[in-house]
C-alpha cells in the first residue's frame, strides 16, 4: 500500500498506567459498534515506576504549549530541603490535546543532557490527557547544578491539525534512604554515575579518573520518512514506495577515534500513527512506542586510551541508511563512574574483534513481491584499567541478527512483514574478587498485514513482541535473573480517504507485560474494543 496513505509524524518515553505496582483492578465496559468521537485515554500495561518512602521534593521543568517548531527555553534550580544524594529522581509529564492532530516526536534538554524522548498519543475531537513517568535517576550529576532547560514538541497547526500539545514536566526528587524494590529487565542496579557528560563538537574528554563509560544513544527513525518504517524498506531493483540500496537492515554503530566500540540492533517502533492505522493505537500503543529507550555502548575497555586528558572522536552512525537521507536522531550521552582515591586511571585495549557485516536481500517478483533478508554483525572489545582497587579488565561481546520476509502487491494494496531481530550482550568484569558476568539476550519481533480491500476499507492486523531474557552471574553461579515479555496484538479496519465521521472504524487490541524474575513477578494485560477498555488484569 502506498506510502503516502502510512506517512505521519512521531516517537516516544514510558507511558504511566494509572494503577499502581501490584494494584490493577478488573475493568470491564459496553464497547460501542465502532469508534466514535472520544476514547479511553492512552494507557499501557507497562510496569509503573516504583517510588521509595523517603522524604520528596518536586520541581516544575517546563509548562509549555506546542503550535509550531519553537523550542520552549527556560531553567531549572535544584530542589531544597531533600539533600543532592537522592534515592530516586522521577520525571512526569502530563499532556492532554484535543481535536485532529498527528503523533509528534519531542525531547527534554536539561543542561544539554537529553533526560527524555518522548512522542504524543493522537487525539480524539473531545481530547484526551495522559501521563508519562520515568526514572532519571542516572542524571542526578545533571540535576545537581542550575541548568538551562530546552523541550521541543515540534507541531503543526492550522485549518486541518487543530490540536495544540499542553504540557507540564516536573521533577520529583526522593532522599536519601532505604529505596523500593525495583523490578528490572536490566542488570541489577548499579550505582549513579559520578558523571554525565555530552560531546562538544562531535568529541569527549573525561576525567583522568574515569574507571566505568557507557554511552547510550537515544537512536530513533522517524520525520514521516521512509526511515520512520527503515524495516519495509527494499533494494533499487523492487518495485515498492521506500528504497534503500541494502535493503532493510539498520545497525546502530558508535566509533571511538574512528574504532568502531559499539553495535546495536535498534528497536522497531511503531508509532502511533504506524501501519497506516491509528485506530490500533489510540488507547493502547505497541511497545516502547512512547518509552524510547537509549541504545547503550559500554566503552569501559577503551578508558585507558580516552583517560589521557585530550578530546577523542566520538562518531554515531546508523548502518543501511540510504547516503544523504535522513530520518534518524541520534542524541549521545555518556555516564562516567570515577575512581575516588586515583588521580588517572591508566590502561590498555587489548582485544578488538569485528566480524565481516553480513546483510543479504533476496528480490523475487512476481503477483505478490517478495524480499527475504537475512543479517548480522558481531564485535568483541576488552581492556583493563588500573584502578586504585587493583586491575579490573572488562570484556564486551555483541552478536546481532535479523531474518525478515516482507511481501506485497503492486500498489502496495497488500503489504505484510515478519521479522525479527536479536541483540544478544554479554559484559564480563574481572577484578577483585570472582569475576562477574551480566548476559541480556533481547528479541524483537513484527508480524502484520495491511490490505485496502473493496470500498476502501483498509485493515491492519499486527502483532509485535519485545522480549529480554538478563542473568547475572559471579564466579560462575547465577546471583539474579530476570525475564520481560512484552506484546501487543492489534485488528483495525476503517474506510480510508473520506472524513474522519464517515469512516466506520472498529478495533481491538490486546496487550500483556510480563515481567518475572528473582526480583518478583508483574503481569497485567489491558484489551479495548472500538477504543473502550473492557480488561484490565494484574495476573500475578
Amino acid at each position: 500500500m502506498r506510502r503516502r496513505i502510512i506517512m505521519s509524524m512521531l516517537a516516544g518515553v514510558t507511558l504511566v498506567a494509572s494503577t499502581l505496582l501490584g494494584a490493577a483492578p478488573a475493568q470491564s465496559a459496553d464497547a460501542p459498534a465502532e469508534f466514535g468521537t472520544d476514547w479511553h485515554d492512552p494507557v499501557t500495561a507497562a510496569l509503573p515506576v516504583t517510588r521509595p518512602d523517603t522524604r520528596s521534593c518536586a520541581v516544575t521543568v517546563a509548562e509549555a504549549q506546542f503550535k509550531d517548531f519553537t523550542p520552549y527555553k527556560g531553567t531549572y534550580a535544584p530542589p531544597r530541603g531533600c539533600g543532592d544524594r537522592w534515592s530516586k529522581v522521577v520525571l512526569r509529564l502530563e499532556g492532554k490535546v484535543k481535536g485532529r492532530q498527528f503523533d509528534r516526536l519531542g525531547y527534554l534538554h536539561i543542561g544539554g543532557v537529553e533526560v527524555f524522548r518522548t512522542s504524543t498519543p493522537q487525539p480524539s475531537p473531545d481530547g484526551i490527557e495522559w501521563s508519562v513517568e520515568k526514572d532519571v535517576t542516572r542524571y542526578s550529576d545533571t540535576f545537581r547544578a542550575d541548568q538551562d532547560v530546552e523541550m521541543l514538541i515540534g507541531n503543526v497547526v492550522d485549518d486541518t491539525y487543530t490540536g495544540i500539545i499542553d504540557v507540564k514536566v516536573t521533577l520529583t526528587f526522593y532522599a536519601g534512604g532505604a529505596a523500593a524494590t525495583l523490578h528490572t529487565a536490566e542488570p541489577a542496579a548499579k550505582k549513579t554515575p559520578d558523571r554525565v557528560l555530552t560531546l562538544q563538537d562531535g568529541t569527549l574528554t573525561t576525567p583522568r579518573n574515569s574507571e566505568r563509560i557507557v554511552a547510550e544513544v537515544y537512536a530513533t527513525g522517524s520525520g514521516g520518512g521512509c526511515e520512520e518504517y527503515w524495516y519495509l524498506t527494499v533494494p533499487d531493483a523492487a518495485p515498492y514506495s521506500c528504497k534503500a540500496g541494502d535493503g532493510p537492515y539498520r545497525e546502530v554503530q558508535i566509533k571511538v577515534d574512528g574504532r568502531l566500540a559499539g553495535i546495536a540492533a535498534p528497536f522497531p517502533t511503531v508509532w502511533t500513527g504506524g501501519w497506516s492505522n491509528p485506530f490500533l493505537w489510540y488507547v493502547t500503543p505497541g511497545p516502547r512506542a512512547f518509552d524510547i529507550k537509549p541504545v547503550e555502548y559500554d566503552l569501559t575497555p577503551f578508558a585507558g586510551l580516552l583517560n589521557d586528558g585530550r578530546p577523542h572522536r566520538i562518531d554515531v552512525s546508523v548502518v543501511g541508511v540510504p547516503e544523504g537521507q535522513a530520518g534518524w536522531s541520534t542524541p549521545v550521552n555518556v555516564l562516567v563512574w570515577q575512581d575516588a582515591k586515583s588521580e588517572q586511571v591508566t590502561g590498555k585495549l587489548t582485544a578488538h574483534r569485528a566480524g565481516d557485516l553480513g546483510n543479504s536481500s533476496t528480490y523475487t517478483p512476481g503477483s505478490e513481491h517478495r524480499l527475504d533478508t537475512e543479517a548480522g554483525h558481531r564485535l568483541t572489545v576488552a581492556g583493563y584499567v588500573d584502578t586504585s582497587h587493583g586491575r579490573v579488565r572488562t570484556s564486551v561481546d555483541r552478536r546481532l541478527a535479523n531474518t525478515s520476509v516482507h511481501r506485497w502487491t503492486d500498489g502496495e494494496n497488500t503489504d505484510a512483514l515478519k521479522g525479527t531481530w536479536t541483540d544478544d550482550e554479554t559484559v564480563t568484569v574481572d577484578g577483585r574478587g570472582p569475576a562477574r558476568s551480566t548476559r541480556t539476550h533481547r528479541t524483537y519481533t513484527m508480524d502484520g498485514t495491511t490490505t485496502l480491500g473493496a470500498g476502501d476499507r483498509l485493515r491492519t492486523v499486527l502483532s509485535l513482541g519485545d522480549r529480554a531474557a538478563v542473568e547475572e552471574t559471579r564466579g560462575g553461579r547465577r546471583t539474579a535473573w530476570s525475564r520481560l515479555d512484552d506484546s501487543y496484538v492489534g485488528d483495525a479496519t476503517y474506510t480510508a480517504n473520506v472524513p474522519r465521521d464517515q469512516r466506520h472504524a472498529v478495533g481491538t487490541t490486546s496487550e500483556r507485560y510480563r515481567l518475572y524474575g528473582s526480583g518478583g513477578c508483574y503481569d497485567r494485560t489491558l484489551v479495548t474494543v472500538q477504543g473502550t477498555l473492557t480488561e484490565d488484569r494484574a495476573d500475578c
